[in-house]
């Protein structure tokens, strides 16, 4: 597992995100900023796993999540709000924000196994 799609409306935090992951040693393949976007790209685009921020200016990511399931991508779910969506599955690892490297580490470990 080493191509990421983020899905996170704030830029600052994307960007933070991907020298992370970079860090990490992971590679970005998309990144999408609103709920249309990311579903497109969901849909539309190679990666391994995915990072889900929960609310996208105030929409719920649920939609994506549920497609990524449909396609049998990991993903995790990335939050200041201290859960995943409610209707979601719950088994998912959860990021919380704000986070470290090691926060991103042991959730991207969660996701592949």
């Amino acid at each position: 597992m080493k191509d990421i799609f983020i899905v996170e409306d704030d830029a600052l935090i994307a960007m933070l995100l991907e020298e992370m992951l970079a860090d990490l040693g992971y590679r970005v393949s998309a990144s999408a900023p609103d709920l249309e976007r990311a579903l497109h790209t969901a849909q539309n685009t190679e990666f391994d796993a995915a990072i889900l921020d929960v609310s996208l200016s105030g929409q719920s990511s649920l939609p994506v999540a549920k497609l990524l399931e449909e396609r049998g991508k990991p993903y995790v779910f990335a939050t200041g709000y201290g859960s995943a969506p409610e209707g979601s599955n719950s088994k998912r690892p959860i990021l919380r924000k704000p986070f470290q490297l090691s926060d991103l580490e042991k959730a991207l470990k969660g996701m592949e196994g």
